[in-house]
């Protein structure tokens, strides 16, 4: 799995399609992450002690991992991750479209 927490993602199938978003959370064993602002799931909650209010509470629901592909914000376009090794032997993660690295 090479999308991590906070990259950047666009959503290429589904209800969301063509929506941009950053990671919120990873899920490997599911092969699911969370986006923020993308699949918005709405839950009715009781008044409690946590949650004074009550009410229609919005979320963030988990997408299949196949749904999103990694966003390259320098070439203004989707991108592959692929992950070199440098001379000194430190491993990065760069994105295939231009080469440029990303921040980790």
């Amino acid at each position: 799995m090479n999308i991590r927490k906070e990259d950047t993602v666009l959503v290429i199938t589904g209800k969301f399609k063509g929506r941009r978003g950053r990671v919120l959370r990873v899920y490997p064993s599911k092969d699911s992450l969370l986006v923020e602002g993308v699949n918005m799931k709405k839950r009715h909650t009781k008044p409690s002690a946590r949650n004074q209010q009550g009410g229609i509470v919005e979320k963030e629901a988990p997408i299949h991992i196949s749904n999103v592909v990694p966003w390259c914000a320098a070439a203004n376009a989707p991108s592959k991750i692929v992950v070199k090794r440098l001379e000194d032997g430190t491993r990065v993660r760069v994105y295939k479209v231009n080469g440029e690295t990303l921040n980790d």
